[in-house]
């Protein structure tokens, strides 16, 4: 069996070690409707903070104030 290091390991590879499946990234108002929309499709909602640095594509307009977006993970409700 192997030993995970949760130390050296990813949050976002914590997360999908857990069950998360990372969704996408958005702030208000949007926000409250995408985890509305995931939670009538009986999914639980985990909010992470927005990391600019762990982001792909093009992300220069949300650099600007980073602390206004949160990355939506979901998972089936058990």
């Amino acid at each position: 069996m192997a030993i995970i290091n949760l130390v050296d390991m990813s949050r976002e590879h914590e997360l999908i070690q857990a069950g998360w499946t990372r969704q996408s990234t958005h702030d208000e108002p949007r926000l409250s409707d995408v985890i509305e929309a995931y939670a009538e499709m009986d999914m639980e909602v985990h909010l992470e903070p927005f990391d600019p640095n762990e982001e792909k594509g093009c992300i220069e307009c949300m650099r600007v104030s980073p602390e206004k977006y949160k990355t939506i993970y979901t998972r089936p409700l058990a």
